[in-house]
């Protein structure tokens, strides 16, 4: 008997494991590197860059060969970055280390939402998925401020250290992966194909879908948007909060709060089944666009008030964009479609990503 709640509790748990870091306060630690905004910038983009390339097909992998195996290999990728990082010695190996980074990241982001949907609904319990769907991001939102809070023990112990760390949570993470139970829809005709020809197969069948129904595409083009500027605001305020005088000590905590902004969007957000997208998408987009103006001011607890607002917008878009999206993605490219979300989201940052470093450096 399939047993959803262990499952969701797995699932829950390699999260936390994924996203509690030493290292979370990368910029940072680039930055007492000696590395300039402009240059964590560019690093930023090769992140980007190699989400875009590797995104999609990387769902598809997961979609045509398992959910499970995929997850355990963003695992191990990330691992690889980890250690990649421990040795690098200029920017090349940085910015070789953050692509690894985004690999990995890419082999888990549409992987983990496929697995615990088709999850819910062979328990018949999809109506929960918005609920898991929150409480991922709170766990995201957690770990990352808890992260941050270790910003000065990760800078005064040494980098190389704190991403030795990492390499312990990634070999606890693949012991919890492995327990999972395996949940893919692959059609029983697709069974006897060759692999390229079943990928093939999957791509075409995701392309299909998303040519007859645009509405998807619309709906993560917005949510991608919110994202992008979120993101891009949180990155650079983990630097631009010293520079308005923050206290050192102070600085995990300033971080810290922020990312509390995501828990009460991703909570808030579920007492609003009700209200349109349309609704939805222009209030966190005010959210959003309110942080970035409030980073303009010289005092940094307000820059950190923007950070919370923020936060708060992206996430609640978040939860409620998957929820709706994932009700209408086919079970057999489940985990490519979700990719699409963060490719157009990639494709946003990467426009953005080296122009809000020179903004962030000069205004």
């Amino acid at each position: 008997m399939f047993k959803i709640k262990k499952q969701l509790l797995k699932l829950y748990s390699s999260s936390v494991l994924g996203n509690l870091s030493l290292t979370g306060a990368w910029v940072a630690i680039l930055a007492a590197r000696g590395y300039t905004l402009a240059e964590i910038g560019i690093a930023e983009t090769v992140f980007h860059i190699t989400s875009l390339i590797f995104e999609i097909p990387s769902g598809a992998l997961a979609d045509v060969f398992g959910r499970k195996k995929m997850l355990i290999v963003s695992s191990i990728i990330r691992m690889l970055a980890n250690i990649i990082m421990i040795f690098s010695t200029d920017l090349f190996t940085v910015c070789l280390s953050i692509a690894f980074q985004a690999l990995g990241y890419n082999f888990s982001s549409g992987t983990g939402d496929a697995l615990a949907y088709d999850s819910l609904k062979l328990a018949e319990a999809e109506n929960r998925f918005e609920r898991y769907e929150s409480n991922q991001m709170i766990i995201y939102r957690i770990c990352g401020g808890l992260s941050t809070l270790c910003a000065g023990f990760a800078l005064f112990i040494g980098y190389r250290l704190a991403y030795g760390t990492d390499l312990i949570a990634g070999m606890l993470q693949i012991v919890v992966l492995s327990s999972l139970q395996e949940v893919y829809a692959a059609k029983p005709q697709n069974a006897a194909k060759g692999a390229l020809e079943r990928l093939f197969s999957c791509f075409k069948e995701s392309l299909v879908f998303l040519k007859s129904i645009r509405k998807v595409i619309a709906l993560m083009l917005c949510n991608s948007i919110v994202g992008a500027f979120d993101t891009l605001l949180l990155f650079f305020l983990q630097a631009k909060l010293i520079e308005k005088g923050i206290p050192e000590w102070g600085l995990g905590f300033a971080l810290l709060f922020m990312e509390t902004g995501g828990i009460v969007g991703a909570r808030l957000i579920l007492k609003f089944r009700r209200l349109s997208y349309k609704y939805v998408f222009a209030v966190t987009l005010l959210l959003v666009l309110t942080g970035i103006f409030a980073e303009h001011s010289s005092f940094y607890l307000i820059a950190a008030l923007g950070g919370f607002l923020s936060a708060m917008g992206d996430d609640a878009i978040q939860v409620r964009t998957n929820a709706i999206i994932q009700d209408m993605f086919p079970s057999e490219q489940r985990a490519t479609l979700t990719s699409v979300e963060s490719f157009t989201f990639s494709v946003i940052m990467i426009v953005l990503s080296p122009i809000a470093g020179f903004a962030f450096m000069y205004w």
